[in-house]
């Protein structure tokens, strides 16, 4: 006979979900202690700029004074210039009160169009 009639439990114990534990698929953020920027600039002017952008933003970077090299910032500028979310207004129901704030209704006020 079959050990399905008599066996209770599962044969292979349920395996764990990836969620558990450590996670090891997260990617660390650039301009962190474990993964700091690397940043070229020309000159020791550059070089005080860029520092203090670096400081005021609270991230972590090498910087390396190169004259004979072409500037290279792109990676903190990325960081900076991150685009924002756009969002829109929600446009008022029929029966709302109007925006123009006359106390009538939306529909009986400026929605007439």
């Amino acid at each position: 006979m079959s050990d399905k009639f008599f066996f209770k439990g599962r044969k292979t114990p349920k395996p764990k979900h990836e969620s558990y534990g450590y996670n090891t698929k997260r990617v660390a953020k650039p301009g962190s202690e474990a993964f700091p920027l690397a940043l070229i600039v020309n000159s020791e002017a550059r070089y005080a700029e860029v520092k203090a952008l670096v400081d005021e933003h609270q991230l972590v970077a090498n910087i390396d004074i190169k004259s004979e090299v072409a500037e290279d910032i792109s990676a903190l500028m990325g960081i900076l210039n991150k685009p924002k979310t756009a969002t829109v207004e929600k446009k008022p129901q029929r029966n709302d009160p109007c925006i123009c704030g006359s106390g009538q209704k939306y529909k009986k006020c400026c929605g007439k169009q």
